[in-house]
This record gives C-alpha cells, sequence and structure tokens, in this order.
C-alpha cells in the first residue's frame, strides 16, 4: 500500500548536486498519520515484543520464529490487514511485513495481539536497506508487494520499488524456485513493472504477462478504493530460477 504520492519536491529529485553524490533514492514519502488512542497503546506494549529492531547484522530466522518454516516478506503492509489475514491462515508460514508507516505499524502489533499469531513480525524501517543488510541471500520464500506507491509522475519513476536495480536485489534474496506477488491498480505501473522484471537476472515469470487473480489473497481497502473509481487490477508472479 502506497504510504504518499505526494510530489516530494524539486529539492531531492531535481538537484542536480544531489544527483551527483549518488543520494540515495527512497522510494516513499514518510507521514507523519495520526495514531488512533489503540494503536497507541499496541505500539508502546507490543513493539518489543513483535518488531525486529534494524540491525548491521544477518537475521536468523530459526531464533526469531522458532522453527525452519519458509518466510515470507511482505514491503509496505499498509494498515496490515491483509498481512494479518494471510499470516492467519497458514500458520505453516513466517511472515515479516516492513513498513515505515508508524500508525500502520500500531494496527498491525494490535491484530497480531488479537489473532494470537506467532508466526508474523515487523520491521519499522527502509525496506531496501533492511534487505540489504539484515536478510541472507537466497533465504525468502516469497515478497508480498501489494498497491505500492505508483509515483505516477514520469520524473519520478526512478522511485518506484519495482524498478532495476532495486528488483534485482529482490531477486538476489528469493529462495530457489520463489516468488514475487505483485498487485496494482496504476496500469502504466503495472506494465512497466512487466518490463523491468522480465529484465531481471534470475526472475521468470510464471505466466506469458500478468497474472490472473489470486483468490487466497484478501481485498484490501485501498483495493476497494480502485475499484470503486473504475481502475483495473493488475498482478504479477515472477518466480526465482532454480539455483
Amino acid at each position: 500500500m502506497p504510504n504518499s504520492i505526494d510530489d516530494p519536491g524539486p529539492e531531492e529529485d531535481d538537484n542536480p548536486i544531489s544527483e551527483f553524490f549518488m543520494r540515495p533514492i527512497k522510494t516513499y514519502v514518510l507521514r507523519a498519520g495520526r495514531m488512533s488512542e489503540g494503536e497507541k497503546r499496541s505500539y508502546a506494549d507490543l513493539h518489543q515484543v513483535w518488531c525486529i529492531p534494524f540491525e548491521h547484522k544477518t537475521l536468523n530466522f530459526t531464533e526469531i520464529f522458532g522453527n525452519t518454516n519458509p518466510v515470507t516478506i511482505e514491503i509496505g503492509f499498509g494498515m496490515g490487514h491483509a498481512t494479518a489475514e494471510i499470516a492467519e491462515k497458514n500458520p505453516e508460514m513466517n511472515y515479516i511485513g516492513i513498513e515505515v508507516h508508524k500508525p500502520g505499524v500500531g494496527r498491525l502489533l494490535g491484530e497480531i495481539k488479537r489473532r494470537q499469531l506467532k508466526n508474523l513480525f515487523i520491521i519499522e524501517h527502509d525496506a531496501l536497506e533492511s534487505l540489504e543488510v539484515m536478510v541472507p541471500d537466497s533465504s525468502i520464500e516469497a515478497f508480498h508487494i501489494f498497491f505500492p506507491d505508483p509515483w505516477p509522475k514520469k520524473k519520478h519513476h526512478k522511485r518506484r520499488l519495482l524498478h532495476r536495480p532495486r528488483t534485482d536485489l529482490l531477486s538476489q534474496k528469493l529462495a530457489s524456485e520463489g516468488y514475487l506477488y505483485f498487485v496494482t491498480d496504476w496500469q502504466e505501473y503495472a506494465e512497466d513493472a512487466l518490463v523491468e522484471l522480465s529484465q531481471t537476472p534470475g526472475l521468470h515469470n510464471r505466466y506469458e504477462s500478468f497474472s490472473p487473480p489470486q483468490e487466497w489473497r484478501p481485498r484490501t481497502k485501498f483495493e476497494q478504493k480502485g475499484l470503486d473509481a473504475g481502475h483495473s487490477i493488475y498482478e504479477l508472479i515472477f518466480e526465482r530460477d532454480e539455483i
């Protein structure tokens, strides 16, 4: 789910000095966001229990989850409704949700407690940095990327999550025959992502083009807004080549 599609301003995207020093380009804009009282309580009470701190060390998934079940990472889970539902329906799988939006983290923490989930943890940090620093290569069963920021302006396309070389990093972290599942209601982004993923080493499309709808994926509120606005939903599933 997108954090924002606001224009970040010329000082970050159009400044040649910034480009010269190779300043990392963020794929999101951090919103302040108002937290409900329940989200505040959940964040304060549960953050230390279910949030994995960002550190410059490699994660040991067996130690985190207490088992060797496959791990799925969802990047940008928004308010976490679909995340919690998928984790609850698949107790034999482990899940990590990565999100920078504090109210969404608070909301998902509350869902983890309410549903008594043991197979879902959160990283509240930049997803790409977390993957690069903390996640071992060839260790992830799946990436779920549902309705990321489409960055509709052409000058901002370089900020899109599914853009090379970022997709190279995702491929690098996938286990043999693992998959990346991407969903958007933005047609131009879907077409662009199809090209970018098709050109990513180590990945191949499970289908000839776009994927048919995956019935197991819960519909999100953001998705429903897109449908209500008359948008079509586009889905892609790319798999890691056998290693």
